[in-house]
């Protein structure tokens, strides 16, 4: 049992001044061997219809958010369509996975491992007590004195138990969607993309970069974890400034696109920042659905996308699934006349600027999947698109005080893992806009 001097020294050197310092682990570009890129021209299927396209985007909030997603992926595995007479499950149609903090767990192991996910992903992480076992990292007197700090003992963690040193080179395989995994910069204070595209910027090779480091920084909530650092290397400006240039001139009068490029531009002035600090995707994303429709935009649009994947002719039906775990337990703070606490405050200040944020988000990716129909579409080949959201406000009020219960940490009882993953299924399977996707593909 831990005793009140080990607890209060532990406190003591996690808010004292004691420096730390992170590990950098990301190569510059041509430093080893010549290997593929992990980039946007990784996921082609030229030998399978281009009926379907499917971007999944999975929210943060721990093992929650792990599981629920992990649940959504399970119907899509169960689900069979038949597209021009070819039976094939509904998960195989997935293209991109966009993923930030906890859901990026579920959206990297699938990525590395396909559908070996639904045999041991709720052994190895789900029904696991990864926050115990960080914690007890933390009161181990043999690591107080480190110099590398939390994080890196997160990705030692990681490294041995979940993604056993995989790069994203082990993420290249045939016929697996492209994996977005996303954090944010917290010193150049944009969305950032674990893909080669974004890794250019910073001069450096992400095909031997480290997927449990990257799963990491889309997880590393700020304070209470350091911020996963790589390097800004220079040797390379020119060639990233040219397709800055080129997406400045398609964004014309656009400011968030203006916005966006300009962000993307800050890593090429090496001289005013060396390295770049990673933390929690959510901070800047908390769907997984910005950096999708960032990708997409920046990169010449949704037309330019399809060609990239290598399909010969548009889609006819695009679905977004984005699934929300957030949820919106009731404040203790509104039963007492007592003053919240500084963690209440910081904690309900969050919850306000997420709620509005997300709302902003989803009407803008409505709106531009609609629009990405109305460009792909011909008169002969009409393209559907589907804006599906799953979050707990899809489920009955009785059953809905379960998961509203439910913390956002990464120790959750087998039970609600396993209810979570049920949830996950059933909101697909009841949503309307997913079953008319289904009545559309059966046509």
């Amino acid at each position: 049992m831990i005793n009140q001097r080990s607890i209060a020294l532990a406190l003591s050197l996690l808010i004292s001044g004691c420096t730390s310092y992170g590990v950098v682990k990301n190569a510059p570009l041509g430093a080893g061997p010549a290997t593929k890129s992990y980039s946007l021209t990784v996921r082609k299927r030229d030998t399978r219809p281009n009926d379907v396209h499917i971007i999944l985007a999975f929210s943060g909030g721990g093992t929650r958010a792990a599981a629920l997603s992990y649940g959504v992926m399970k119907a899509l595995r169960d689900i069979e369509v038949s597209i021009r007479g070819r039976s094939s499950k509904l998960l195989n149609e997935v293209d991109i996975i966009s993923s930030v903090s906890g859901g990026s767990f579920t959206a990297a192991y699938y990525g590395l491992h396909g559908e070996r996910i639904f045999t041991d992903f709720e052994t190895v992480f789900l029904k696991r007590d990864v926050g115990g076992a960080l914690k007890a990292q933390l009161f181990n007197p043999f690591n107080w004195f480190r110099t590398t700090g939390r994080t890196e003992r997160a990705i030692e963690y990681y490294e041995e138990n979940v993604f056993h040193g995989a790069t994203f080179a082990d993420m290249i395989q045939e016929n697996h969607p492209l994996i977005l995994v996303n954090a944010s910069d917290l010193g150049y204070r944009v969305r950032f993309s674990f893909l080669q595209e974004y890794f250019n910027l910073l001069c450096s090779d992400l095909a031997s970069f480290s997927v449990a480091r990257a799963v990491t920084a889309s997880s590393a909530v700020p304070v209470l974890f350091h911020p996963v650092i790589v390097r800004n290397y220079p040797g390379c400006e020119s060639a990233a400034r040219e397709w800055l240039i080129a997406a400045r001139q398609r964004a014309g009068s656009d400011e968030r696109k203006i916005q966006l490029i300009d962000g993307f531009a800050s890593y090429l002035d090496k001289d005013k920042g060396e390295y770049a600090h990673f933390v929690d995707g959510g901070i800047t994303d908390n769907l997984g659905l910005l950096a999708a429709f960032d990708i997409i935009e920046a990169g010449g649009g949704i037309k330019t996308l399809v060609e990239r994947f290598g399909r010969r002719t548009p889609p006819r039906h695009i679905a977004v699934i984005v699934v929300n775990a957030s949820t919106s337990p009731e404040p203790v703070m509104n039963k007492t006349t007592r003053q919240p606490s500084l963690m209440e405050t910081v904690s309900a200040m969050s919850d306000i600027q997420l709620q509005r944020y997300n709302v902003e988000t989803i009407e803008l990716i409505k709106q531009s999947s609609a629009k990405w129909g109305q460009e792909l579409s011909t008169p002969d080949r009409p393209v559907s698109t589907y804006f599906i959201q799953l979050s707990f406000r899809g489920i009955t009020p009785e059953r809905r005080k379960f998961f509203q219960r439910i913390p956002t940490s990464f120790a959750l009882t087998d039970e609600q893992v396993d209810q979570l993953i049920a949830a996950g299924g059933d909101l697909l399977r009841s949503n309307p806009k997913f079953q008319r996707l289904l009545a559309d593909i059966a046509k």
